[in-house]
């Protein structure tokens, strides 16, 4: 179960995306918030302002030329609107301000000309395509135009640059200092990932999985690390009760033998040799199904080269097998349990079916062996059954012709110690296809 959940809840790459986005996400919204409460009240606050300001010294400009007209008066006045208010004036006779306006920056316009209008009362012309140079006003007097060219910096805010550089900048840090600090937090769920993986698969960690990071981390690789050595120390008992079982029923056996070996031969005694030569092979299979192959260790196996062997080990027994193995399959296990496995699979379909076919490729992230026969095959609803130990379709329970019912259970229960599995399905051949899937 520990597996499952690690697989399936925390992955690492989703959890650190995953977290990467719970830090974005405030990230951008603290931006767009920002933003918005800037250039709506900042940005027009300030623009506001300054319009007001130009629009102040235009009409000041405008009074003083009406209290002296002359041409010397507007010279003393255009040049110290130039020195105290930084505009530039002049006058063109003769021209006519248009009726219509473009629009170059619709903000700095519309406050410009709502300035202007509040305190001039006169058709202007505002040209603010380079508004971050200059501003160029032109206002319709009596029979001239008057041309006023602002500095740019007397309308223009660079504190809006500023704002943006810092806010992006303090984001980026954040950022930055946030991922290392949720990578340093994934790593851990990562390798505790990995460990109950790879105890899943029945293999050995090179060393203990070490609680590191958050408290609630190093909790769950603690509990593992309990876990892993409660369930070998069970293991170890489970194979030490059953080496103690198997020692205490094979004496009485081979005492049974050896007095049966000592009377007359007779039916009697035969019949008694062969239920006492029985009773040991299902005692040693009962024993090969608890005990399993915990003892082995795993180890990188061409899983090529082992099919290979096990299916020529068959074919000198004159059984009729096609074997077809797709490249170098390598993968991490137990090759005698694997072995063992194989085997049984091999003898079921030998015992239904006259002739096999093996397959073995590689089918994603694991390996996929199948095995084929022509006998009549298993009902569907009975193919999980099978795996069940002792269960046998045979009602008679006539080990010549249904076994033990102990070969599939053995089979699944090695596979699935690798993390694997076995299913049975419709061979093409007509009868049963049992299909080994292994990681790798």
């Amino acid at each position: 179960m520990l597996v499952s959940l690690l697989k399936n809840n925390i992955l690492p790459r989703s959890l650190f995306g995953r977290s990467l986005l719970i830090i974005v996400t405030p990230l951008i919204l603290l931006q767009v918030v920002s933003t918005w409460i800037f250039y709506d009240r900042h940005w027009d606050t300030i623009t506001r302002r300054l319009s007001n300001s130009i629009a102040g010294d235009i009409a000041q400009v405008i009074e003083l030329l009406r209290q002296s007209p002359s041409e010397d008066s507007r010279a003393a006045v255009f040049d110290m609107a130039r020195r105290n208010f930084g505009l530039a004036i002049s006058i063109r006779e003769g021209v006519i301000v248009p009726a219509d306006m473009s629009d170059n920056n619709a903000q700095i316009d519309f406050f410009l000309s709502q300035a202007l209008k509040g305190r001039i009362e006169r058709p202007i012309q505002i040209d603010s395509s380079a508004y971050q140079q200059r501003v160029i006003v032109d206002i319709q007097l009596q029979d001239l135009v008057m041309t006023v060219v602002v500095p740019g910096k007397r309308l223009f805010s660079t504190t809006t640059y500023i704002f943006i550089m810092w806010m992006v900048g303090t984001s980026l840090v954040l950022f930055a200092v946030a991922s290392i600090f949720m990578r340093n937090q994934v790593r851990p769920i990562s390798r505790l990932a990995h460990a109950a993986d790879q105890f899943g698969k029945g293999r050995d960690l090179d060393m203990n999985f070490k609680p590191e990071g958050a408290q609630e981390v190093r909790q769950a690789a603690a509990a593992f690390n309990v876990m892993r050595e409660r369930l070998r120390r069970q293991i170890r008992q489970r194979t030490d009760m059953l080496s103690g079982v198997s020692h205490d029923l094979r004496t009485p056996i081979t005492r049974i033998k050896l007095q049966l070996a000592m009377l007359p031969e007779s039916e009697a005694v035969s019949e008694l040799t062969d239920d006492v030569a029985e009773m040991e092979r299902m005692i040693e299979g009962y024993l090969t199904f608890a005990r399993g192959e915990d003892n082995e260790a795993g180890q990188r196996v061409d899983l090529a080269t082992l099919v290979r062997d096990v299916v020529a080990g068959w074919r000198r027994n004159k059984v009729n097998i096609d074997c077809h193995i797709e490249g170098t399959l390598e993968a991490w296990l137990r090759p005698d349990a694997i072995r063992r496995a194989l085997d049984n699979l091999l003898v079921n379909a030998r015992k239904y079916g006259q002739n096999i076919w093996v397959r073995a490729g590689r089918r994603g992230e694991a390996i996929d062996i199948t095995v084929d026969d022509d006998g009549p095959g298993i009902p569907e609803a009975h193919r999980e059954d099978v795996f069940r130990p002792f269960y046998r379709l045979d009602e008679s329970r006539n080990p010549d012709t249904g076994g033990t019912g102990l070969g599939l259970a053995i089979a699944r229960d090695l596979v699935r110690s690798h993390g694997g599995d076995i299913t049975l399905e419709d061979s093409p051949h007509g009868g049963l296809r049992a299909r080994i899937r292994l990681p790798l």
